[in-house]
């Protein structure tokens, strides 16, 4: 098997993995540099760096680096030691960059308006694919949104044809409260990674309430970033997209400061109107 058909062929199928590659050997060691071995999320490997306990440790080391997301160098220093007697070590040092096999990150938008566009265009240009759904044609085609590799003219069709998993990020950014809510309902019984919702914290508590009485519960709107973006004061379209594309990296970098916006209900709270 090629290692980077496979990796194509995941990245394609919106696999995770990670890539062990030998980067530097010292001594004798029965491998060469540049040897390589994908390991799975599901544990299965392809390739190899030359056996034995060693090997055995990388691949621990690789499901780590598919769990966070982040590469890792290791250091082995292989001069006879016991613990690595299993058939590689003929003694040396060697060192293995293990970096994670990660599908490309698809940012569905939901509604084509001028925030929309903006952010298409923001989040395009930081390695996010696009997806746009809308009601409207005449917001939701290529003409308007021609980095979009995904668009669909009813939101009944995204629904149905979009199957969000850890590579996918869901912004809702409709004309109104009944689209955001119809958007939400859906997205919040999804696996996507990331879910946003554009508005003022009246509309997204209101949203919460009128979904409430549809038998959601306060737990579900838990990981819902809304009012959505990072804080930066943010007017104009072009500035708030840069502070939704801030907020979406920061997901994807699994960054460990990211303030959650998440918006807890008051079981005794009154409904709130816009």
């Amino acid at each position: 098997m090629d290692i980077f058909e496979e990796i194509v062929r995941m990245r394609k199928a919106g696999e995770r993995g990670a890539l062990a590659t030998i980067v530097h050997t010292n001594g004798s060691i029965p491998s060469y540099e540049s040897s390589r071995m994908l390991v799975r999320e599901d544990g299965t490997m392809a390739g190899t760096i030359g056996g034995g306990c060693v090997e055995a440790e990388v691949w621990a080391a690789a499901k780590d680096v598919i769990r966070i997301e982040q590469p890792r160098k290791m250091t082995f220093n292989l001069n006879h030691e016991a613990a690595y007697d299993a058939g590689l070590i003929c003694g040396g040092t060697l060192e293995i960059f293990v970096e994670p096999i990660l599908p490309q990150p698809i940012l569905y938008i939901f509604g084509g308006g001028h925030i929309s566009s903006a952010v298409a265009r923001a989040a395009g240009a930081v390695g996010f694919a696009i997806g746009i759904a809308d009601d409207r044609e005449t917001f939701a085609n290529a003409e308007r949104f021609p980095m979009a590799s995904e668009i669909y003219s009813t939101y009944e069709d995204a629904y149905d044809k979009i199957k969000p998993n850890a590579s996918t990020y869901l912004l809702i950014v409709t004309r109104g409260h009944k689209d955001d809510m119809r958007v939400l309902a859906w997205a919040v019984r999804t696996e996507a990674r990331y879910i946003g919702m554009i508005g003022s914290k009246r509309k997204v508590i209101s949203v919460y309430q009128a979904l409430e009485k549809e038998g959601y519960t306060p737990e579900e709107f838990e990981r819902v970033h809304a009012p959505v973006g990072l804080d930066i004061g943010a007017l104009a379209p072009e500035e708030i997209a840069v502070s939704i594309a801030a907020e979406l990296i920061a997901v994807r970098r699994n960054a460990t400061n990211l303030p959650h916006k998440s918006i807890q209900l008051s079981r005794t709270a009154p409904p709130h109107h816009d």
